[in-house]
């Protein structure tokens, strides 16, 4: 057996390629980008209406009631037995795509997919479970890589096996099916951690901040953080799970943990930076997330797959791509991000306003598709930017505390606007309107950050005055420091 034992210094090795595989294959789903052409189709025979105000709501539902205790679960049984449970949701979902009819068996299949996205959280921790700390940037690296590899990969495949072999949608869900199987197989030959972020932690003194490039990497898809009062330097904010303050600490352990969060979310929330960086954060991801559920049925829309070719494949590959590209190139972009970091975020946000309108007024599929490829590039650099601002001076565990919280912040809007806009029991607009709504949503979020930024820019301008000002009158005087709150520019 001994031939078979790992040195400590190769052990990172084994779970990180059994991940990253249990990942490839997970994203491996051609099937996805036709999923309203299947459903619409003679397989299922599902009308517009019923996919949109009684079928797809229930994924956003279903995530949001199972986010927060899958959250602490996760922690709390150590990762493995989460991603094995994703597996079998996996497998449960694409069985009833493939065999389940009806509206009720498609309800199923969205709750069931709810599960695999709320448990999504645990590819994503295990791995800094199970590695030692200076290899963090480069495991979570390959994670990442991996996924948008197989994603792009499954949406080229699907576009040409419909185009060039014409394939029924049915089989792209067999290949689904079949790829899901691999990586739950594979999910059950991950090793068992030892500890876990919160609930079997460490002492505080083998905690350790993440690199400000792995957070970055962890983020740029869709989509997971937080930051501390910017007076204290990365030095001076508190062990996430050492200290619970001067008062008595609770006995029982998971208590101990629940206090320890409130006490670190409550710090970190009062810098006004991480808040509206985070308020940004939930905002957009809840509105990127309504038009990723909904953007096939508008493309059926303008052009119905059973009159016309079409080419979603190949628009979620360079869309996907293009997003990457976008992340990527934005560390090698020097900007004072504290004073021009939310003019940024209102500038992409007119963007994504402008691409969402252009959307829902246009009747050429491709303007549409081009309007969908513009969107996801602005918020997948824009997250980017906004994970760094966030995780820059903040303990892994605490980044992981607040990626939690913002996602959940965003869910409840997202399934907010879900019940007034989408479901049967509010507005029921058709989805040519909604769009429109999603527009308007993001013109907002644009509102709120140009009188945001403008009032950073004229504070910093007025202050500049008040200290040349002050120079001027007594040139021997040394120059003031600056105000204590203002963070110096961070370059990625």
């Amino acid at each position: 057996m001994g031939c078979f034992q790992t040195s400590p210094s190769h052990s990172w090795l084994y779970p990180t390629v059994i991940l990253c595989i249990f990942g490839f294959f997970s994203m491996m789903r051609p099937s996805e980008p036709f999923l309203i052409p299947y459903l619409s189709g003679p397989d299922k025979n599902l009308t517009s209406t019923e996919m949109t105000n009684e079928i797809f709501p229930v994924w956003t539902y279903s995530y949001l009631v199972l986010l927060f205790p899958v959250f602490v679960l996760t922690d709390y049984v150590r990762y493995k037995p989460v991603i094995i449970v994703q597996g079998m949701s996996f497998i449960i979902t694409w069985l009833l795509l493939l065999f389940g009819q009806g509206v009720k068996a498609m309800q199923a299949v969205e709750f069931f997919y709810g599960m695999v996205t709320a448990t999504e959280v645990a590819y994503y921790a295990y791995i800094y479970s199970v590695v030692s700390p200076e290899h963090y940037q480069k495991v979570s690296s390959y994670c990442r890589s991996v996924t948008l590899v197989a994603y792009t990969a499954a949406s080229v495949l699907a576009q040409l096996l419909v185009s060039l072999a014409k394939l029924s949608y049915f089989y792209l869900n067999i290949i689904s099916l079949a790829s899901v199987s691999v990586a739950f197989l594979f999910s059950l030959f991950l090793p068992m951690p030892k500890k876990s972020m919160f609930f079997h932690a460490k002492p505080s003194k083998d905690i350790q901040k993440p690199s400000n490039t792995n957070a970055v990497l962890e983020e740029c898809q869709e989509h997971e953080t937080p930051g501390c009062d910017e007076e204290k330097p990365t030095s001076e904010i508190p062990a996430p799970l050492g200290k619970l303050g001067d008062g008595p600490k609770p006995k029982h352990a998971t208590v101990r943990v629940f206090v320890q969060w409130f006490q670190d979310l409550k710090e970190c929330y009062s810098s006004k930076n991480l808040f509206y960086w985070s308020l940004w954060w939930a905002l957009s991801t809840a509105g990127f997330n309504q038009v990723l559920n909904y953007v096939q049925v508008l493309w059926d829309y303008k052009a119905p797959s059973q009159n016309s070719f079409i080419y979603n494949g190949a628009v979620e590959a360079i869309a996907t791509f293009g997003g990457a590209v976008a992340a990527f190139a934005v560390g090698y972009v020097k900007v004072n991000w504290d004073l021009l970091g939310e003019l940024a975020l209102a500038i992409f946000s007119v963007v994504n306003a402008g691409s969402l309108l252009l959307m829902h007024y246009t009747a050429d599929i491709w303007a549409c598709y081009a309007g969908y490829l513009l969107f996801k590039a602005g918020y997948m650099l824009l997250i980017t930017i906004a994970v760094f601002q966030i995780a820059a001076n903040l303990s892994m565990e605490r980044y992981a505390l607040v990626f939690g919280i913002n996602n959940f912040i965003a869910l409840v809007i997202q399934t907010i606007v879900t019940v007034i806009v989408v479901d049967q029991r509010g507005l029921n607009l058709p989805i040519r309107i909604q769009f429109l709504v999603y527009g308007s949503y993001f013109a907002v979020i644009a509102g709120i950050f140009l009188m945001r930024s403008t009032s950073i820019i004229y504070s910093a301008k007025c202050q500049k005055k008040l200290q040349s000002s002050a120079l001027s009158q007594n040139p021997y005087r040394p120059q003031s420091e600056g105000p204590r709150d203002v963070i110096p520019g961070t370059t990625l």
